[in-house]
């Protein structure tokens, strides 16, 4: 496996809290040292081949967001650079740059907050059914892809590896969270949104959906975890959009769709995947930084 590959992070002497479907999780002290590995998920499936260089991209761009929209929302970003750690991480700063942050410790919501501004993937398939997406009744007639009145906030449960996240009306989040927290965390995801939309408008890309993580330090709410990356979100070309199919993306849309292509329960164990498709999913993960932060791997 080349140099550029990580498929699994393994520091024996820090404590590894979690080993998520693409993160791998530290404490380190009072905070979180966060690996992005170069697995790749999808239907909630962790693949066994991994996508060269896609935990380093999706640090990137999460970075450049934070950067972007700090005068929005706080998040938990300390530090991305392997100097500025604690002492115990240093060892390993080699294989940390790039792909690592040092994180304040919160305790994550148990919502994820997803925002809708374009019918695709499980809302459409809702909207198909029942007219509605979370609870949301939306105009009669739209297209798959179509551009909604207004982008919607359409939460899900957290659910861990290999199980399937559940669509939740808000009124069920305000159950679990209380009214003042699911208000406040529904405001910020559809701020969040828009403000990343239209920024990502002038770069020619359209945001379709993204799902954001929000977690509590000291009584005090921050954006966690990563922001409008291809794992996390929808991005469509704005030069080949046309309602009423489905997009090209520069995200895991394409190994989705070859996914679906195969005779496949989308149950692990997950199928073996040609190069080709490794190639070609990470170089629309390429184009997505590119497009979005201006830098290049």
């Amino acid at each position: 496996m080349s140099d550029s590959v990580l498929l699994k992070s393994d520091f024996q002497d820090l404590k590894l809290v979690k080993r998520g479907k693409v993160r791998d999780v530290y404490e380190v002290d009072d905070k979180l040292l966060i690996v992005a590995s170069d697995r790749m998920s999808a239907f909630d499936v962790v693949m066994d081949d991994p996508v060269p260089d896609k935990g380093k991209i999706l640090t990137r761009i999460s970075l450049f967001w934070f950067k972007l929209l700090g005068g929005l929302v706080e998040n938990h970003l300390i530090s991305a650079e392997p100097e500025d750690y604690p002492e115990p991480c240093r060892k390993y700063k080699d294989l940390l740059r790039g792909r690592s942050m040092l994180v304040k410790k919160a305790i994550p919501l148990t919502v994820e907050c997803i925002v809708r501004g374009y019918l695709s993937g499980s809302g459409w398939n809702d909207y198909r059914a029942t007219g509605r997406v979370c609870g949301i009744s939306l105009p009669k007639g739209l297209r798959e892809s179509e551009k909604l009145p207004e982008p919607i906030f359409t939460p899900s449960t957290k659910a861990e590896a290999g199980i399937h996240d559940e669509n939740i009306s808000f009124e069920k989040v305000v159950e679990i969270l209380g009214r003042p927290l699911a208000e406040q965390i529904k405001d910020l995801s559809l701020k969040i949104y828009r403000k990343g939309s239209e920024f990502a408008a002038g770069k020619g890309i359209i945001i379709a959906d993204t799902k954001f993580e929000f977690g509590l330090k000291d009584g005090h709410l921050l954006l966690i975890d990563e922001v409008l990356t291809p794992d996390s979100s929808r991005f469509w070309p704005m030069d080949t959009y046309k309602p009423g199919a489905a997009q090209e993306s520069f995200d895991k849309q394409y190994l989705r769709d070859y996914l679906s292509s195969l005779d496949w329960p989308k149950q692990p164990p997950p199928p073996k995947l040609p190069q080709e498709i490794i190639a070609k999913t990470r170089m629309r993960y390429i184009e997505a930084l590119e497009r979005l932060t201006g830098q290049s791997l």
